[in-house]
């Protein structure tokens, strides 16, 4: 075994492989890192870590370091980097069949949409291909519903969303997002959407009117902080969408998958929405896949030609999704999560005071607000870091951790050590 560093608490590694790249010595991390910022737009500022290769809980990057990754692609790697059986997946499609387009059908997109239903509980399933283009389809789909089911008069229908709310970065998305990053200067913005603050249902009741098609949240706030609501806010949020006969939508993106212990969030509280958004872990960190999936009546008001993506339900993403959807037909990634996050938040609890103002957890994801005392997000992110465990920083002052659901108990113990010293050393 080796570790990735001296320091006194470090993660311990499974042993280091032959790092040379084929056709000679591959550029260092600083002379990528200098091509990165020369030849790319600067709308990411990430961690000083070039990533070459990974395998399971463990990436390791140019030089040959390694690091156990506690992001997990924001959740896009819930199963691990190149977990056997969604590569096997990927090699056998790759031999048969990519893409068709939509103008023909292919042999695996019935079997991933069966699956996808029978997962969820829904009936109906749209595919896209990443998280923002599931949550546009989802807002196309609420307002047609409300205008030929609803009766809402044309081109007056509302949708409520939540203030913290991140759905993604599209044009219309930003237009209710209350991050003034996400929307400085990307207007004019699109109508149409109602805020209100985030856990208060009092606020949702008060904002539904006749023109309300649906109520968008997420069940947990992911890029917020990892922010949980109230027991009882998604049984209530369902309960009014029903009572004004609007669209519940739960965008299920982060917090979906097997990430809270539950496949979806929402079953903390047995609710079924009527439209459900997924992506990130649903391609299983190996091709970007998303999918809507939804009541067969909500769903039904699409018609051929009013909606569509060339690369959505393409062979090789529906592959690659049927083979997380069998991962977790078993239960077993979910079972993990609930009970390694218990090992996760008995860790973290001591360190509230202790260079922690407070913490947030569900399953195997935790939003940790750290003491402006001991640095900002991306200073402790840093010394996480060259500590070997890699995280992330949120507005500012909020380390995510979101590790793999195939993490050992041992690896998540190490990893609590590691940010124990990082935050009280």
């Amino acid at each position: 075994m080796t570790t990735t560093t001296n320091a006194q608490n470090t993660v311990t590694a499974p042993a280091d492989r032959n790092t040379t790249a084929p056709g000679g010595a591959p550029r260092s991390s600083a002379e990528l890192i200098r091509a990165e910022e020369t030849g790319l737009a600067h709308n990411y500022h990430p961690l000083p870590v070039v990533i070459a290769r990974a395998e399971g809980s463990w990436v390791e990057d140019v030089e040959g370091r390694r690091y156990l990754d506690m992001l997990s692609g924001y959740s896009a790697l819930n199963f691990g980097h190149r977990h056997p059986a969604l590569v096997r997946a990927a090699h056998e499609q790759l031999d048969l069949l990519t893409l068709t387009s939509r103008a023909f059908h292919n042999d695996r997109l019935a079997g991933f949409a069966e699956g996808l239903a029978e997962l969820t509980g829904l009936d109906v399933t749209l595919p896209m291909n990443t998280g923002a283009e599931a949550v546009e389809s989802g807002i196309k789909i609420a307002r047609k519903w409300a205008y030929e089911v609803k009766g809402v008069p044309r081109d007056q229908a509302t949708i409520i969303v939540a203030d913290g709310n991140f759905h993604g970065r599209t044009t219309t998305v930003v237009s209710f997002s209350t991050d003034p990053t996400a929307r400085e200067g990307f207007g004019p913005f699109t109508p149409g959407f109602r805020v209100v603050p985030y856990n208060d249902l009092a606020a949702i009741e008060a904002a539904i009117d006749e023109t309300t098609a649906a109520v968008l949240i997420e069940p947990i706030q992911g890029e917020a902080g990892v922010v949980i609501p109230d027991d009882g806010y998604l049984a209530g949020v369902r309960q009014l969408t029903r009572a004004s006969n609007s669209l519940f939508i739960a965008d299920e993106i982060q917090s979906g998958l097997g990430r809270t212990g539950r496949t979806l969030a929402v079953e903390h509280e047995n609710v079924t929405p009527d439209l459900v958004l997924l992506g990130k872990a649903l391609g299983g960190g190996i091709v970007p896949v998303s999918a809507v999936v939804g009541r067969r009546d909500v769903m039904s008001v699409l018609r051929p030609g009013e909606h569509g993506s060339t690369f959505g339900g393409n062979p090789l993403a529906a592959a690659v999704a049927d083979a997380v959807i069998g991962l977790l037909r078993t239960g077993e990634f979910q079972e993990r999560a609930a009970h390694l996050g218990t090992v996760l938040e008995a860790g973290l609890r001591p360190l509230v005071g202790k260079g922690v103002l407070r913490y947030r957890a569900r399953g195997l994801w935790a939003g940790i607000d750290i003491d402006p005392a001991i640095g900002t997000g991306r200073e402790i992110s840093e010394r996480l870091m060259a500590r070997g465990l890699l995280a992330k920083d949120t507005h500012g002052s909020t380390i995510r951790l979101a590790p793999p659901l195939t993490i050992t108990e041992e690896e998540l113990t190490d990893a609590i050590a590691v940010v124990t010293e990082t935050v009280t050393g």
